[in-house]
């Protein structure tokens, strides 16, 4: 791929008025794919600040970084003017400390953290994982405290947590954020699943379709509806839901942290998630609505949609 003079003098500005410019889809407050917001999500966890720039605004510069790098994928790094790599590699680098030491950072503490793993999460990773010889289980905790679980080869630079004769693998930010934690199995009315558990982790209460409903009209709680677009366009939310995708975490976060929030989704598991995250930002009185609005379509209102 050929590379004109014009993009390649706006490629090397760029790279020359900024030491550590990231190539990606999307922003850094809001990736556009998956493998962007990997980048973006290792880069967040090391810098304050940093360069990006949205190629899917332009096209030139989209085509041109691949033949200025002579790298055919998006994103890419650049620290100095010199390419780093895409998003496997700046998880690597994240993973061994290289990354730390590009950006003159201390070394990352790479002590393993102390964990509980309950009898009933071990039997069902132990059954979870019998069918997958070979391979490692990694759980990953954001900032946010978010968390995923997934099955994958055991990384050289992993740190490793050992409970209950099993072992948990994490990447350093994961490892500092796991100090304490409690993993556990659940059964809820959603189903069953392994649910972790913060020190001093704040309860996300339960409450029924019923209590929500006797809530609302004594005008003592505020309900987030946390459904995408879609899903709303299926059911509409009801008439008292702030909905966040139209106001924002951010505005919602600036709520005081004692107001009392319900948090709603289909079916209640996302809308959890999302509570989980308010606590983790230091919110206090936090229910989940057990069922979603397939609960209080099929117990308060049958006139809403069911999806």
């Amino acid at each position: 791929m050929s590379l004109d003079s014009a993009t390649r003098e706006r490629i090397e500005t760029l790279l020359k008025d900024h030491r550590v410019v990231l190539f990606m889809k999307g922003n850094r407050s809001q990736p556009m794919c998956g493998f962007s917001a990997a980048a973006t999500n290792t880069l967040n966890e090391l810098l304050p600040e940093y360069h990006t720039v949205n190629v899917l605004d332009d096209p030139e510069i989209r085509e041109g970084i691949k033949a200025y790098g002579e790298w055919p994928t998006i994103p890419q790094l650049y620290v100095e003017g010199e390419l780093v790599g895409g998003a496997d590699i700046i998880r690597q680098m994240y993973g061994s400390g290289e990354l730390h030491q590009l950006f003159g950072l201390a070394a990352p503490d790479r002590t393993p953290p102390d964990i509980t793993i309950t009898d009933a999460a071990a039997e069902a990773i132990r059954q979870g994982t019998a069918n997958a010889p070979g391979m490692a289980l990694h759980l990953e905790i954001g900032p946010d405290h978010s968390a995923g679980f997934q099955l994958a080869a055991a990384g050289e630079h992993d740190i490793v947590a050992t409970a209950n004769g099993l072992q948990i693998h994490f990447d350093p930010a994961s490892a500092q954020r796991a100090k304490g934690i409690v993993i556990d199995w659940v059964s809820t009315v959603q189903g069953e699943g392994l649910s972790l558990k913060f020190p001093g982790a704040v309860e996300i209460k339960p409450l029924s379709v019923q209590q929500l409903q006797q809530r609302l009209a004594a005008n003592d709680i505020t309900l987030i509806d946390v459904r995408p677009a879609a899903g709303r366009a299926m059911a509409a939310p009801l008439a008292q839901a702030r909905v966040l995708e139209e106001e924002g975490y951010e505005s919602l976060a600036g709520l005081p942290k004692d107001t009392a929030l319900a948090f709603i989704c289909h079916h209640g598991m996302s809308s959890r998630d999302m509570a989980e995250r308010f606590a983790a930002h230091g919110f206090s009185n936090l229910h989940n609505v057990e069922g979603g609005m397939d609960a209080w379509a099929g117990e308060i209102d049958p006139g809403v949609p069911r999806y």
